[in-house]
């Protein structure tokens, strides 16, 4: 869209914004906040197809002056946590899609480095996973109950210690945004190769499949919310990077909030895929086919509410549909 027409569409919602900030008009609470937001929209799109115009720095200066007054005058709504969820966090997450998909594409090249390491070194394996984690396994296969692992912890106990190890790394992989994203990008390292030289193994004993069916039960959520976590850690790293039209410091303050929420929508993730861990992964006698649609269903929700979801938000905010 030319900016010129872009400016049309939108013009008259901006000078209502303004003058609801300058006090010439009231409008409800509620309604502030979803012209905050859509204001927003405007900016990060602004961002995107007019950088360095008068339009960007319009909306940037309107953008910084709402905040303050929303943020002091809107009662919370008890729905907030909902609408969060729903609606606040999809529609803003939009805008780190390339982040999303780098840190998926710096996981899964890891992972590969991984598998083919042990490819290559037998003794690589343990040097991941550790010598006890692999002695423990291959008795486990003699055994023939080669995921027999995730059958030794009570249900309670390795849904609350997997799902609290999990949100630490997590919070570990965005916190390390502040390193410029070299720290994210250092933890889906660790957790690629860990993860690929997982997988390995087993195809190497010849369980690939009894072990992906299985372990894929809880990681597909798991491993999905990981990456989501590195996306925040490059939100992080790139508000650093590349202010824009902020300054420095404004643009990390922005970068981390921005961050958080992006790790806050992890959490219910971390939670299902504890529970699904702790007490359904248990159960590798399962049928196939019921462990496919775990995994399928999983996959599924992730794709739709990251990536699709936030898609369509977007589109229906802009005016007659337009991007």
């Amino acid at each position: 869209m030319r900016e010129a027409a872009f400016v049309k569409q939108n013009k008259d919602k901006w000078l209502k914004f303004e003058n609801v900030i300058s006090n010439k008009i009231q409008i409800s609470p509620d309604e502030l906040s979803a012209l905050y937001l859509e204001v927003t929209d405007h900016l990060s799109y602004a961002q995107t197809f007019y950088p360095k115009s008068e339009t960007l720095r319009y909306l940037n200066s309107l953008s910084s002056k709402a905040h303050q007054k929303i943020y002091k005058t809107k009662k919370e709504s008890r729905k907030r946590f909902i609408t969060f969820f729903t609606h606040e966090f999809p529609l803003s997450f939009y805008q780190y899609q390339k982040q999303l998909l780098l840190s998926f594409l710096v996981f899964l090249l890891f992972a590969v480095i991984g598998a083919y390491s042990a490819s290559q070194d037998g003794e690589f394996v343990r040097a991941i996973l550790g010598d006890a984690y692999v002695n423990m396994t291959l008795e486990n296969i003699e055994n023939n109950d080669p995921m027999a692992v995730y059958k030794e912890a009570s249900e309670m106990n390795m849904f609350m210690g997997i799902t609290i190890n999990n949100i630490k790394v997590a919070l570990l992989a965005f916190t390390f945004g502040i390193l410029l994203g070299v720290g994210t990008i250092f933890m889906m390292m660790q957790n690629g190769i860990m993860l690929g030289s997982f997988q390995y193994f087993f195809y190497e004993k010849e369980m690939l499949w009894e072990s992906a069916r299985t372990i894929w039960i809880h990681g597909t959520i798991e491993i999905s919310a990981i990456v989501v976590a590195g996306c925040a850690g490059l939100v992080v790293g790139k508000s650093i990077l590349f202010p824009q039209t902020f300054t420095r410091l404004e643009s990390f303050v922005r970068g981390t909030k921005n961050g958080l929420k992006i790790v806050l929508s992890t959490v219910p993730l971390f939670i299902i895929a504890g529970f699904l861990e702790g007490v359904v992964t248990r159960h590798t006698e399962m049928p196939d086919w019921l462990a496919i649609f775990i995994i399928s269903i999983s996959l599924a929700f992730i794709l739709f509410y990251y990536v699709f979801y936030p898609r369509y938000l977007y589109k229906k905010s802009q005016p007659n549909g337009t991007n």
